[in-house]
């Protein structure tokens, strides 16, 4: 099989389908470290923009994995860190349009859309999806994390400018913890400031993968369907992912590393994706098990496999 050092899956999403991750940054580059991130604490915020990968190499990997039969739902710069602190990231937003079938789509916490010249790259996108978990500079703070630098109040104004700019689809995602954010006062707070941000669709979600803190503990589902009752519009509450039959993914056991490299899953969630039995399932995690590769950890009465080292050179 052919691996890739800046593109990965298709992966399940629970937006996007089978997603092609495009990943521009190294593991946990980023400017949050929020508590809920599945990815792990980011050792390190920063807020240095530059060239981590390049361009070029990224295209390259685009076109081999297009050429080799590769499809996708959506195309996505996602991945190990915050795809926004990449100086070329419109860049290849551009080539990913010109050159895949799929819409291209732009996962980004938002806080640096403040800057001109990233409001211009992320336009680029068809899609955008921001990301709000605080109402004020406190719970900012508190939730998110952030950089010393970044003010939260100047974030949620750098996203209602690329609102009024920005002529592709918005999603905002509100991300809400158990006893952190989900009282009903701060949810109307979170609302309020969503609306101003006017998305095209608000996505409700919460700590289904291990977050980076065992404190950051998911909000039920029947309670996260009364709090988007309070967004306008009204708020969606994710679902799991269900891969479509017949889907097409290639399955081997590099591939299933490469996936939990990026992202904890279930065993229900890899046989989704690669649409297998989850006899077959148990077959390759053993091994990948035996051979310490992967790791498993429990999460709220789920099995969860994860790569204990995803790093990548």
């Amino acid at each position: 099989m052919t691996t890739y050092r800046h593109v990965f899956g298709p992966v399940p999403s629970r937006r996007f389908g089978r997603s092609l991750g495009v990943d521009l940054t190294p593991l946990k580059t980023c400017s949050f470290n929020c508590v809920f991130c599945q990815l792990g604490p980011t050792p390190r915020t920063t807020l240095e923009r530059r060239e981590y990968v390049p361009v070029q190499s990224v295209k390259n990997e685009i076109l081999r994995w297009r050429d080799a039969g590769g499809t996708a739902d959506y195309a996505t710069l996602s991945g190990s860190g915050e795809p926004t602190l990449h100086s070329g990231f419109g860049e290849v937003l551009r080539f990913l349009k010109a050159e895949l079938p799929c819409s291209a789509v732009l996962l980004t916490n938002g806080s640096l859309l403040h800057l001109p010249e990233v409001r211009a790259a992320a336009a680029e996108a068809d899609v955008a999806k921001l990301s709000l978990s605080a109402w004020d500079d406190d719970s900012f703070r508190q939730i998110n994390r952030p950089h010393p630098d970044l003010d939260f109040h100047r974030s949620v104004a750098g996203m209602r400018e690329f609102r009024q700019a920005f002529s592709g689809r918005i999603w905002l995602e509100v991300f809400l913890i158990a006893d952190l954010n989900d009282a009903p006062d701060q949810v109307e707070r979170i609302a309020a400031l969503a609306a101003a941000i006017a998305p095209d669709k608000i996505h409700l979600n919460t700590a289904v993968r291990p977050p980076a803190e065992s404190s950051a503990r998911p909000v039920m589902p029947e309670r996260l369907a009364k709090l988007a009752e309070i967004f306008r519009p009204r708020a969606e509450v994710i679902a799991d992912f269900t891969a479509r039959p017949g889907s097409g993914v290639a399955v081997n056991e590099t591939a299933i590393l490469e996936m939990l490299r990026r992202r904890p899953c279930t065993a229900r969630q890899i046989a989704d994706v690669f649409g297998m039995h989850l006899n077959e399932v148990a077959k390759y995690t053993g091994h990948l098990l035996k051979t310490g590769q992967i790791q498993a950890m429990q999460r709220a009465g789920e099995t969860y496999f994860a790569a204990p080292e995803r790093t990548r050179t």
